[in-house]
């Protein structure tokens, strides 16, 4: 799964929970649309998106296509 998150152009991936069971994921890339398609298409996506099913809420779409980007309203540099 890491080499295909790397070769679909995902960096720095990383996932943060809170106690409440809010899941937040942290990804750096060029083209978020891009890595995210690319990502859908493999079929390593497709087993790992099957075996965490039952971990996460059911969702009435593609967990790939629920995914969406945070405004980001400060930074410090």
């Amino acid at each position: 799964m890491r080499t295909a998150l790397t070769a679909a152009g995902w960096h720095d991936y990383s996932l943060f929970l809170r106690p409440d069971g809010l899941l937040i994921g942290y990804l750096l890339c060029e083209d978020f649309d891009a890595a995210r398609a690319a990502m859908k298409s493999l079929e390593v996506n497709t087993r790992w998106q099957a075996e965490m099913a039952p971990f996460f809420e059911a969702l009435t779409e593609n967990a790939d296509d629920a995914m969406q980007p945070l405004e980001e309203v400060f930074h410090l540099d």
